[in-house]
């Protein structure tokens, strides 16, 4: 077995696309075709590119619309799917009001009901493009893979052909050596982390109040074609980072096969806090 890596910069961060396939060029090849896609979703779901689908809504005056690519529709109905999911703790407007704007799938239109609603996918744009690039190496066949954008949103497909899954390490940052989470074997199944990087600093866009420190990392199956998790996953990830933990047991217990692990801001003269580990059994502390 030889497992095949291919990465480059997209997004502020590094794609890396991993597999177990006999032809490395063939390989390279639907890396690269997978690469691309994420250029092109950049492009459309960028608020920092001036004339991308989320700057056009960014700039819309009450009562117009504007038409925007199906991936940028698809991301958004994810998107207001999980602020609906979280009760508001997962918000691409950063509380400056998601129901001022109404999506028409059908005619792949937003309209502007009200002003001043800004857009911001960074909070789920990097998981739904693991997404896509999974599906995509599916298409060429290089279904034995894994996908990764910084390490913090992850796809596992089907695994190596020797190993029953893709070995992950989930971690979170400390005063010296990364604390380690867990370590499991990914198949068929995403991951994806919140407040890993130092000097994160996440707002609750509820209140606008900063967010506990703490890290989180959520796991969601993959459940069948037209689903994905590493979108659910990231969503989810950055909305546990202010949401109190019995509501994050709740919403594991609610969605089948979704994990959480978390690390909460330590008390004070705390070295190293709990672990607390959610799943549809219930909380687990370590």
């Amino acid at each position: 077995m030889t497992i095949h890596r291919f990465a480059r910069e997209a997004m502020a961060t590094v794609f890396e696309v991993r597999c177990d396939h006999a032809d490395a060029g063939y390989a390279g090849q639907a890396a690269r075709a997978a690469f691309d896609l994420v250029d092109r979703l950049e492009q459309d779901l960028s608020r920092f590119v001036a004339n991308s689908d989320v700057s056009r809504i960014n700039h819309l005056a009450v009562g117009l619309s504007t038409r925007v690519g199906p991936s940028t529709m698809e991301c958004l109905e994810a998107a207001y799917r999980l602020h609906e999911l979280t009760g508001g703790a997962f918000d691409v407007s950063l509380g400056t009001g998601l129901d001022g704007l109404a999506l028409e799938p059908d005619q792949l239109t937003v309209h502007a009901r009200a002003g001043g609603v800004s857009l911001d996918l960074g909070g789920i744009g990097k998981g739904y493009a693991v997404d896509r690039m999974a599906e995509l190496l599916e298409e060429w066949g290089v279904d034995r893979a894994l996908v990764h954008g910084g390490f913090s949103s992850v796809r596992a497909l089907e695994p190596p052909a020797d190993r029953d899954g893709w070995p992950l390490t989930l971690s979170a940052p400390g005063p010296g050596e990364a604390r380690v989470l867990a370590g499991v074997s990914a198949c068929r199944k995403a991951f994806s982390a919140s407040g890993t990087q130092k000097g994160d600093h996440i707002l609750d866009p509820r209140s606008g109040r900063p967010a506990p420190r703490r890290v989180t990392w959520v796991a969601v199956p993959f459940l069948g074609r037209g689903t994905s998790p590493a979108t659910l996953a990231e969503g989810l990830s950055t909305a546990f980072m202010v949401l109190p933990a019995p509501r994050i047991e709740r919403l594991c217990q609610a969605c089948p096969g979704v994990e959480a692990w978390l690390v909460p801001e330590p008390a004070e003269g705390e070295a190293e806090p709990a672990l607390l580990h959610f799943a549809a059994a219930g909380p687990v502390v370590g």
